[in-house]
């Protein structure tokens, strides 16, 4: 029988444009902020490729395209190449470049699944509103008795890789609302703690994207929003997620109820990579720069005014988030998910790629602890920002007044992760207490 591939209502998904639109735009404003200009183009350094498993590549690689002061993309640090692949959407073929849109999707993500895989959807909206795992686990076991696990299991190879992305994100619901998230579905020892039909499901998405550790925050955010609205016009997704008010498509609270802390935290998650945008241009401005280069100061300079509108944007979220309903489920799954290092947003490891340090020193094993939860090609782009901004690290050993503004943005950054945890310590506050702004 054939099965129509899931895809995104055409009523509610905007078709944005990934090319770097607002590379001269500069940042948007944030209270008690200056407002960076972009970054300065910069000379080409060598490229960090790597090559992507199936399913992740979804075309051709693209020419090079040029942008502000005439840098190929192609050229940048740390950019990977896709292979072809036939089973991928062809609509998205675009190389993926984190000066573009960041770490956000390249498009908007699926909103409604169709076919067959209306199923799983209706199961993580259902899932998400569990009062306690174990009505979330009677939902899988439900399904499994019903033989829906194991047809969604047939169908996993004919998703495209937006429509697998989509399916990884209710997968992902799923997986922390039954208390599942620390596994891995592929070990004989989960069988004995998870079903085994939606492992079965759980490891072939997995397979489908390329990305075992995807129960994640950079899964449960950043493919789990939606404008309210539809736009009047095309618009880059950083802008869109910028400037739309945005909604869960998978909400951690009833329909008809405001939403809970959980599903504000996750879109404050996908604002701040939105905002960050300008944080990943100024990370391959610095990236192959000496640390002698007058222009090395002023990017440095530049880098620490974002960091204090990333912060402003986040402390400008905590009063809705403080006000908004938590239920014991949803500060349970905060807590698994922050018991296995899953909260991390993306931006704040690209700052970390730059400058070294972040709440604390990192070792390199908690680095690639967090970096796991990320897809392949994001993990390549941070390990190529690892080596190539490894000269601006060697100021933190210098004097003098470059070294001074390279101490103030690791202070930023430090002052930024701070604000992060107090928002998730809020979300996760079972009590009424008033919220206090990290130093």
């Amino acid at each position: 029988m054939k099965t129509t591939t899931a895809e995104p209502m055409t009523t509610a998904d905007p078709v944005t444009a990934a090319g770097p639109t607002e590379a001269t735009a500069g940042p948007p404003a944030a209270s008690g902020s200056g407002t960076p200009a972009g970054p300065a183009p910069t000379a080409p350094v060598p490229a960090a490729r790597r090559a992507m498993g199936s399913g992740q590549g979804e075309g051709a690689a693209q020419p090079a395209v040029q942008e502000g002061g005439g840098q190929a993309l192609t050229s940048r640090p740390g950019r990977v190449e896709p292979e072809a692949d036939g089973a991928a959407d062809p609509a998205a073929a675009a190389a993926h470049d984190p000066c573009a849109h960041g770490f956000l999707p390249e498009r908007p993500p699926v909103r409604s699944l169709i076919g067959t895989w209306t199923r799983l959807d209706a199961m993580a909206r259902a899932a998400a509103v569990a009062p306690d795992r174990e009505a979330a686990v009677a939902l899988v076991e439900r399904a499994r008795h019903a033989g829906e696990l194991a047809a969604l299991r047939q169908r996993v190879s004919r998703l495209s890789l937006r429509n697998a992305e989509a399916a990884a994100m209710r997968i992902a619901v799923i997986a922390v609302s039954c208390g599942w998230c620390g596994i891995d579905p592929q070990a004989p020892a989960a069988r004995e703690v998870a079903d085994e039909a939606f492992l079965d499901l759980w490891a072939a998405i997995a397979h489908r994207i390329d990305h075992d550790q995807f129960v994640a925050l950079p899964t449960l955010a950043l493919h789990n929003w939606a404008p309210e609205r539809k736009p009047r016009r095309h618009i880059p997704i950083d802008q869109l997620a910028r400037t739309e008010t945005l909604v869960p498509i998978v909400r951690w609270a009833p329909e008809g109820q405001p939403l809970s802390r959980l599903d504000r935290l996750m879109l404050a998650a996908t604002r701040l990579e939105a905002h960050g945008i300008w944080l990943f241009r100024l990370a391959e401005t610095l990236a192959g720069r000496s640390p002698d280069d007058r222009s090395t100061p002023t990017a440095l300079r530049r880098l620490v005014r974002v960091q204090h509108a990333l912060r402003a944007q986040l402390q400008a979220e905590a009063a809705e988030l403080w006000a908004a309903p938590a239920t014991p489920q949803q500060r349970a799954v905060l807590g698994a998910l922050a018991g296995q290092g899953a909260l991390e947003p993306p931006v704040l490891q690209a700052a970390d790629a730059v400058l070294g340090i972040g709440a604390r020193r990192i070792r390199e094993g908690r680095r690639q602890l967090l970096r796991r939860h990320l897809p392949a090609q994001h993990r390549a782009w941070l390990s190529a920002m690892d080596r190539h901004c490894a000269p601006v690290r060697t100021l933190a050993h210098r004097g003098g007044p470059d070294a001074a503004v390279y101490r103030e943005a690791q202070e930023s950054l430090i002052a930024l992760r701070r604000t992060y945890t107090s928002l998730v310590q809020a979300a996760a506050r079972p009590t009424t207490a008033p919220l206090t702004r990290a130093a």
